[in-house]
């Protein structure tokens, strides 16, 4: 950290705004004073995870709740520049707990910025629906509910109290913020819709939601302070592109390849009916408005400064991306690229890299292509590893007349149609079938063949067995039950309950187990080098005559029980620390 006075304070540097702010500055050479209320780690590991210099940040505590903040009394005398992005984003506050840091606080920022001799500018946080203009008449607590009628309430009280001091404020109404990260507001409909748990599209067909991609609301804010015509300004900052509501949820469908609802439901009729019937908390139906916004001066600012939003399609699958990765905010993101592409026509959940991998990994039943995440985490070179059409995150493969294995060959073929170097291709489970089916049509196309507990080879378990592969069942059961019976984690199953999922499994396993005579033929007739890994609690169940690796102590799922076993014999490494146990067949295949 840099000993040097900072020259910019953001209030609020933990969150989702603010945080992006700070990055902003730190990037652009800035001294900043990170003013977090909690634990300072949560944002410097993200800086740190973004790649951000951070030579130049400091990190204090700070209670814009309080007179003073509770900041320290010296080291920030050189603060020219204040940013406050600290608020109460939330529904259903308590109007005390909202004016706290909505009105008070935003007004104790203020003050504490007006006691600096060298101070350039306070550019202020308040939102698109607070400022004068469409929706911005008085605040009505009970009407409006807490959180925004407190930020009307405070973009008043905050204007009034610049001029009587003489303080140099400009204004930010941004609209919803998108990027990775942001999972409250509209991303509750888009993971509605992921989910299959929106029948129909809220408000009218005129609906608008306007969107703002974060890196370039960063920028935006912190241009301001550079020019001077900017101080006693308010700026709109939306994005005018953004589709209506209704074409904004079909645009995130497409994507995603799943099915959008055709019919709305007017905001009145929504006002009328129960909470617990609707899902949402009332509180946000007053965003569902067909309302414009001028932002005509702050699009000037952002041509005279130089910036220029991203395409708004892009900003918004790539946010919808994003939601996915991370399970809309219950997972950690993968880290490297990810996202929907299309595939043989399937919109299909890529994870890595595209043209270039060492390895191609294909996930088994019922997991995703997440399941590889321990796995690629200890490769030494690149992976591709993708969700099955109609499994995990990718959508169902186009309705044509053909067969669910001839499917299921056309996909992998589209799947690694890009792939420019031999890489080696890794299968578990179901998914050695296809895997197999490939490598004879394409020897020249990869390096060789891994199956991992190839259940063709296998004798049916409980993950076959009429016990439990039923569609009811896997619906029904609880995953707790579930992921103990197969013995991998619950959060790997967390797609069963995504419409149709448990149907596609089930198919998939059906199919997947009538051929087992022929992929156990085709096994004898491949070109390509072919190596089997199973587990000592999955052996096979006939011989063969290629080389077998046994990981002792693991099950049917050893890249997530074993994971750093499976790397090292990926990677042609063998210890007797791994505990694994080679051994060259010398049997003909056999029924």
């Amino acid at each position: 950290m840099s000993s040097d006075s900072p020259d910019s304070i953001v209030f609020g540097a933990a969150g989702f705004i603010g945080r992006a702010v700070v990055a902003e500055l730190l990037r652009r050479g800035n001294r900043v004073a990170a003013a977090v209320r909690g634990n300072p780690d949560r944002l410097t590991s993200w800086l740190d995870g973004e790649g951000v210099p951070l030579g130049g940040l400091s990190v204090v505590r700070a209670d814009i709740t309080t007179s003073g903040l509770g900041l320290p009394p010296t080291g920030l005398d050189g603060v020219r520049d204040v940013y406050n992005c600290a608020a109460r984003f939330a529904f259903g506050l308590s109007v005390e707990e909202a004016r706290a840091a909505n009105v008070t606080g935003a007004l104790n920022v203020l003050d504490w910025a007006a006691e600096r001799a060298g101070l350039r500018r306070v550019v202020h946080i308040s939102g698109y629906r607070v400022s004068p203009g469409p929706g911005g008449e008085q605040p009505d607590y009970r009407r409006e509910g807490a959180y925004e009628a407190s930020k009307k309430e405070g973009d008043t009280a905050i204007r009034a109290r610049a001029a009587e001091r003489g303080i140099p404020l400009t204004i930010a109404n941004p609209s919803t913020a998108i990027g990775p990260g942001q999972f409250l507001g509209l991303a509750s409909m888009v993971s509605d819709l992921w989910h299959g748990r929106l029948p129909a599209v809220p408000g009218g067909r005129e609906v608008f939601v306007p969107v703002v991609d974060v890196r370039y609301l960063a920028a935006f804010m912190t241009r301001l302070p550079e020019h001077e015509e900017t101080a006693g300004r308010a700026y709109w900052i939306l994005d005018d592109r953004t589709p209506v509501l209704p074409d904004l949820i079909a645009l995130l469908a497409r994507h995603m390849g799943v099915r959008a609802p055709r019919h709305s439901i007017p905001v009145g009729l929504l006002r009328r009916l129960p909470r617990a019937l609707i899902g949402v908390d009332p509180e946000t139906l007053s965003f569902l408005s067909p309302d414009r916004y001028d932002t005509g001066p702050a699009r000037a600012f952002a041509e005279r400064a130089g910036l220029s939003p991203p395409p708004i399609e892009d900003a918004l699958t790539s946010w919808a991306d994003d939601l996915v990765a991370a399970r809309f905010g219950a997972a950690p993101a993968p880290s490297g690229p990810y996202g929907y592409q299309d595939v043989a026509g399937v919109r299909t959940w890529v994870i890595g890299e595209r043209e270039h991998p060492g390895y191609v990994l294909l996930h088994g039943l019922p997991l995703d292509a997440g399941s590889w995440r321990q796995v690629t985490d200890r490769l030494g070179a690149p992976a591709l590893a993708a969700d099955l059409p109609g499994q995990g995150r990718s959508g169902p493969p186009a309705e044509e007349p053909l067969p669910p294995e001839e499917t299921l060959d056309v996909w992998m073929s589209g799947l690694l149609r890009p792939v420019r170097r031999r890489p080696v291709l890794v299968a578990h489970s179901f998914a050695c079938g296809p895997a197999l089916r490939y490598a004879a049509a394409h020897p020249h196309a990869i390096s060789r063949l891994v199956l991992v507990a190839p259940a063709f080879l296998q004798r049916p378990g409980p993950r076959l067995s009429r016990s439990w592969a039923a569609v009811p069942l896997l619906r029904r059961l609880p995953r707790a039950r579930l992921a103990a019976m197969l013995g991998v984690p619950e959060g790997d199953l967390a797609d069963l309950a995504r419409p149709g999922r448990a149907r596609n499994v089930v198919a998939a396993l059906r199919a997947g187990h009538s051929q087992r005579d022929e992929l156990r033929r085709l096994l004898e007739r491949v070109e390509v080098p072919v190596e089997i890994v199973v587990g000592s609690d999955d052996p096979l169940a006939v011989a063969v005559d290629v080389p077998v690796t046994t990981i002792d102590g693991a099950g049917h799922y050893p890249q997530l029980t074993h994971p750093a076993t499976l790397a090292a014999r990926l990677e042609g490494e063998l210890s007797p620390r791994t505990g694994v146990v080679t051994r060259q067949a010398s049997w003909k295949l056999t029924r």
